[in-house]
């Protein structure tokens, strides 16, 4: 994992995304992600009784189900230490080098898993 030094506009955009989802419906985790095309999609922690999915793994499945067949970067606003391995293998399933940032709730960039 590595700190970038300055996020580029388009990668803020995904940060913002996901910072808004999160604060949007109180869930514990937003993510968003950003596909080949340049069109970002957000989601939130899903926690129904029937389903349950991370924020970027809903993230991911908007895009994929959007027609998405790649992504160029993803970003999770987490309190948790890590990026869940399950959402780091949704990601992986469309880009094996696409950045997933991981922010806090300020959007501080607090790592990037590459």
């Amino acid at each position: 994992m590595a700190e970038p030094a300055t996020l580029d506009p388009e990668d803020a955009k995904i940060v913002t995304l996901a910072r808004s989802a999160r604060a949007r419906t109180g869930a514990d985790e937003g993510a968003a992600v950003r596909d080949t095309d340049g069109r970002t999609y957000a989601a939130c922690t899903v926690a129904l009784p029937s389903l349950r999915l991370t924020a970027l793994q809903a993230a991911v499945a908007a895009a994929v189900a959007s027609g998405a067949e790649g992504l160029e970067a993803a970003a999770v606003v987490t309190d948790a230490g890590q990026i869940d391995g399950a959402s780091l293998d949704a990601v992986r399933d469309l880009a094996t080098d696409a950045p997933v940032y991981r922010a806090d709730a300020a959007g501080q960039i607090l790592d990037t898993v590459r």
